[in-house]
């Protein structure tokens, strides 16, 4: 039965144990007739047919003869075959024993179900055994299977066998289903249907665990193995100090190619301590001729960096030529597509010189663009060098404060843009739903909306325009401190000639010290009174008669509020004298007079604020 159970079988059973010698034919017959069953198995009878056994097969070794034992859980390998076709199915045969007989199931039923199988699984349960059924009889059976090692057999209708091997199990498992009779008795206690399924026991898992620790402790010992393969290998020792390995440790230092090893003696030495009054020269050489290897490096540094400049200068002709060439093709594709030589080509290969041409132009201007690139870098190293070898610095203007007042506002008028489009979207929207629908209340309340989302948006226009204007009213105002630095710097440059030879007259002349000082005062007051000037020209006046109302409202405003407001409390109190003034409008007028008005924080964390004080009556005595 194993064959059957295996498929196309690797195995052989023994005869002697699976033939039986029919005594009362008569009686045979009449109880495979009572089961519905055609008599099989006469005397002598193989039940594994020769085809399909495995000559030599010993069953006290579960190996063939002769051959080196192998892992038996491997299909096609060992004992286990391999698993059989799903579409073809499983023939079950009659099996007989010396003292039963067992009689396959109904094929056309479903297979037995069994759980899951536990790991390391070497126990089964065997259930439905005949009530007469002896400890002797059930390793008759289950011997054929493999090697049994225990069999525990309760009062009742069930025992479970553990075998020697886990292979075993699924050979045993195959007599799920089979109905077991004992000899040719047709009592009830002599007859009852298998069910053989995995059983979990503690022995098998704990055998199974060792199993698995050894595998772990052998794949530990293998990475281990492995990774001291791969360690790079130690550093060598370094040797101690001493009078004859300083000589030696010098000569090596004034060798280049033994440099590298020698300075790391000696760095180690000097990290041990071993320095001291007694070895201090031989240290001093020692270093002086580490020392000496600096120049070395320099030059050496100087031959990379020219081999580099050279291999720049020959990758930029090189890619020069590479440019012309593609210069060239492009000209012939453009030729080509002139209508004198066009005409004569065929589509097919007006449409190759078209597609070849646009490929090699593409490739051209992506050449073009990385010599540009090339060139470029080259320039500003070059600028860079020149800046750096110009001691003299210029003089800039702090216009700090200007550029993040143009960014603030840049900032405001990017976010009216992305609002004032939002409203746009809703109007859009909202006249979508007005085509749509009915002249109803609704329709008339989606007007009355869009009528004031149309006032919001002019309102916010007009808020945008004036942004803009003070942004260019900025921008004017930067482009105006920089023409005043380039004057200021001009005038300067004009001065220190004009005392310079002045200076040289002076000396020529032999005037004394005194003219000279004189001159220098001139200088210095010439250039005081036109930084004057330039700050009067850069703090401009009121620009319209409406600035100078805020100028009173708001000073008298802050003066009744002598600890100062936040700008949310003057714009809501200005709001109700003028509705379309903004904030930001009041804060920039503020920032304009800072003798006037001045900002300072107040509170602490989470409660900092800032307010604006009126400061008129201290500012008039520092103007």
């Amino acid at each position: 039965f194993l064959a059957a159970a295996d498929g196309l079988g690797s195995i052989a059973i023994d005869t002697t144990q699976l033939n039986m010698s029919v005594t009362d034919p008569t009686a045979w017959a009449t109880a495979m007739n009572n089961l519905g069953m055609v008599p099989v198995g006469l005397a002598g009878q193989q039940l594994v047919t020769d085809s399909i056994c495995v000559p030599g097969f010993d069953p006290s070794l579960s190996m063939m003869t002769g051959i080196t034992p192998i892992n038996p859980m491997i299909p096609g390998m060992g004992l286990v075959p391999p698993p059989p076709p799903t579409d073809v199915p499983v023939v079950k045969e009659i099996i007989h024993c010396k003292s039963c007989t067992l009689f396959p199931p109904n094929p056309n039923l479903p297979p037995p179900s069994t759980r899951e199988r536990p790991p390391g699984c070497k126990t089964v349960f065997v259930g439905g055994l005949p009530e007469n059924a002896t400890e002797e009889i059930i390793q008759e059976v289950f011997e054929q299977c493999g090697d049994i090692t225990a069999i525990r057999k309760s009062k009742k209708n069930f025992c479970h066998i553990r075998f020697a091997e886990e292979f075993m199990v699924d050979k045993a498992i195959y007599l799920s289903g089979y109905r077991m009779r004992l000899g040719s008795s047709t009592d009830k206690k002599d007859s009852g249907r298998l069910h053989v399924d995995f059983a979990q026991a503690r022995d098998d898992f704990y055998e199974w665990e060792c199993k698995q620790r050894m595998l772990a402790r052998e794949e530990r010992h293998r990475r281990k193995m492995e990774e001291d393969r791969l360690r790079p290998p130690s550093p060598p020792a370094i040797m101690h100090y001493s009078e004859h390995e300083a000589a030696l440790l010098a000569e090596k230092l004034k060798d280049d190619s033994k440099f590298s090893e020698a300075i790391t003696v000696l760095l180690t030495w000097i990290e041990r301590g071993e320095v001291n009054r007694r070895s201090a020269n031989q240290f001093y050489s020692m270093v002086q001729s580490a020392n000496s290897h600096v120049r070395r490096l320099m030059n050496e540094k100087a031959a990379h960096e020219q081999e580099m400049e050279q291999a720049k200068e020959t990758f930029k002709n090189a890619l020069t030529g590479i440019l012309t060439q593609f210069e060239q093709i492009v000209a012939v594709f453009n030729a080509s597509t002139r209508q004198k030589a066009w005409d004569h080509f065929s589509k097919a290969q007006r449409k190759n010189i078209d597609i070849w041409r646009k490929h090699s132009e593409e490739l051209r201007n992506a050449h073009s663009e990385q010599l540009m690139g090339i060139r470029r870098e080259e320039e500003m190293e070059m600028s860079d060098d020149d800046s750096g070898d110009n001691p003299s610095k210029k003089l800039r203007v702090d216009d700090s404060a200007l550029a993040a007042q143009a960014y603030a506002l840049k900032e405001e008028n990017d976010s009216l843009r992305w609002q004032l489009d939002a409203y746009r979207n809703e109007v859009e929207l909202l006249k979508q739903e007005k085509g749509q629908l009915f002249r109803t209340e609704e329709s008339l309340t989606k007007d009355q909306q869009l009528q004031f989302l149309q006032q919001t948006m002019q309102g916010m226009q007009q808020q945008l325009l004036s942004i803009q204007e003070e942004l260019n009213n900025k921008k004017s105002e930067l482009e105006q401190a920089k023409e005043e630095q380039t004057h200021t710097q001009a005038m300067l440059k004009v001065l220190q000639e004009q005392l310079k030879s002045a200076k040289e007259l002076a000396e020529i002349n032999g005037h004394d010290e005194s003219q000279a000082n004189e001159i220098n005062v001139l200088t210095v007051a010439l250039v005081n009174q036109d930084r004057e000037k330039n700050s009067e020209k850069r703090s401009p006046g009121l620009k319209s008669e409406k600035e100078a109302l805020l100028i009173g409202i708001i000073s008298t405003f802050l003066h009744v509020h002598p600890f100062g407001a936040n700008i949310e409390y003057l714009w809501s109190y200005m709001q109700q004298l003028d509705s379309r003034i903004s904030a930001n409008e009041i804060e920039m007028l503020l920032m304009r007079l800072p003798h006037m008005f001045k900002q300072e924080f107040t509170g602490v964390g989470a409660t900092l604020e800032k307010r604006w004080k009126f400061c008129a009556f201290e500012g008039i005595k520092t103007v």
